[in-house]
Formats: structure tokens, sequence, C-alpha cells
């Protein structure tokens, strides 16, 4: 008899071409699928909720396959995380039904891009930032922000072409603010959280990116509120690069048995 079991998948994705398998490439779906069959010996294609681009990082990917095998979810969790690299690890596990949807059972989602704008090079954590080399506003930032609160046609914000039909999401709550460095340095990174029911592809990385054409001054606050509205992706800034991001926590639906870990600050 088959079981379906549910993770919480975290990984650096800086060795990583993204989430979805692709031939001659390392990806994360990959990865976990070899020690799905090293655990088991099943050829099992794990399915995640996030498709994470290349390098984009993730403490809270939701994953499920199908096994055949009679482990538990605690036994297969340990079993896994003993054939996985250490840029991948498994934060939690259970038993889920046999028709669970990663895509469909995230209800939200939450992002953190980290931009380190001090004098000083982020040496130990530059693969998980994104340094850029003059002090950013992050007062006009956050004004600017909140023209992208609520539901809205994302269109500007999503990488093209793309097959999409909808482009509506809603974004619940856009936060930018300083934050201290790991090393101990106040103010040397800002952080942009954006929280809400889904997103297109690249759509944080170019908020991101826009708004720190807005933090640099080369563009106003009021700029974004066109650029909604504008629904062109030309009209928008530039896409982030990918190492300042990662999927910080996924709101699955109420009832779901894959219990969430704390949310990390």
């Amino acid at each position: 008899m088959s079981r379906a079991i549910g993770l919480r998948l975290a990984y650096e994705g800086t060795r990583y071409h993204g989430w979805q398998v692709q031939p001659g490439r390392t990806t994360v779906q990959g990865t976990l699928a070899a020690a799905i069959h090293a655990v088991s010996g099943e050829t099992v294609l794990p399915r995640g909720s996030s498709r994470t681009d290349a390098g984009v990082h993730a403490l809270d990917q939701i994953v499920s396959f199908t096994s055949s095998s009679a482990l538990d979810a605690a036994t297969w969790a340990r079993a896994l995380d003993a054939n996985l690299p250490a840029d991948v690890t498994v934060v939690a596990a259970a038993e889920v039904d046999a028709d669970f949807d990663p895509v469909a059972a995230a209800v939200a989602k939450t992002y953190r891009y980290r931009i380190h704008d001090a004098p000083w090079k982020p040496v130990l954590d530059r693969a998980l930032v994104w340094r850029w080399r003059s002090r950013l506003d992050t007062d006009a930032m956050a004004l600017a922000a909140a023209s992208l609160l609520g539901e809205h046609d994302f269109t500007s914000f999503e990488k093209t072409p793309s097959s999409r039909v909808s482009k509506t999401r809603t974004i619940h709550r856009l936060d930018v603010g300083r934050r201290a460095s790991p090393a101990g340095k106040a103010d040397a990174e800002v952080w942009v959280e954006v929280a809400g029911n889904g997103f297109l592809h690249n759509m944080v990385r170019i908020i991101v990116g826009s708004l720190v054409l807005v933090g640099a001054g080369r563009r106003p606050p009021s700029w974004l509120a066109e650029v909604v509205a504008a629904r062109d992706r030309v009209r928008a800034g530039p896409t982030a690069p990918p190492q300042g991001l990662v999927l910080l926590s996924t709101q699955l639906l109420p009832g779901t048995p894959l219990a969430a870990p704390a949310v990390r600050r």
C-alpha cells in the first residue's frame, strides 16, 4: 500500500539551477528524488509548492511524494536527511492525504529579500545578499511599496514571455526596513519582506529591483503606482539577482497535517 509523505524543506540555492528538474543540471527536485531513491529504491519525482529560480533559497518549501515503503514520516525525515547534501535539509515531515497537492494547499507565501548597502563588502554572506554600493533611502522605498498592497494585475512584474492567463495576485504585506548584518553591523542591510496569496514568475525580484530604483533616487515613490497601472514589463525596474531571495514561509490550508515550523525572524 502506498502512502503520501509531505515535507517542509530548506535549502541554500547557490549551486542549484532552481527547484524544477532539468536535464544535465543540478536541481533541488532532482537532488531530493535521488535521496528518495537511495532510501527506498523507488524512482519518484517529488512535487513542490514553489518553483524557485536558480540561485534562490528556501527555508520552507512544501514538498510531497508517494511511496510504497512502510517507513513512517519521521523515519523518512531522518533517512532523507542522511542522504541529502549539506545545503538541503528536511525541517518537518508528516503523512498527508493521497491527493495532497502542495501548490493548491499553499494559500499564502512569504518571501524575504536582503540587500547589503553598507560601505564594506558582505564577505560571509555574499551568496545570500544583493550587494548595492550606495546607501538606499528606505523611507522612499516603503512609501513606494504601499502602491503594491492589495489585489492588482501584476503584469508589469512578471518575466516575459508568459503563458499565465491571470496576472491578478494579492499582496497582504510588503515591508521595507533596515536590519543589522549577521556579523552584528547595525543597519548594514535593507530587507524587503512580502507576503501574498501567490506570485508570478520573477515577481518578487522585479518588485525589489523596482524598489531599489526608488531607494537610489532614480525614480520617485509615486512611480511604482504608474508601473502597476501600465501592465507592461518594460515599465518596471530590473530583475534583482537571485541570491538575495529566500522563500521564508508557506501557509497551508487549515487542517493540513504538515505542521508549520516557527517563523524565522
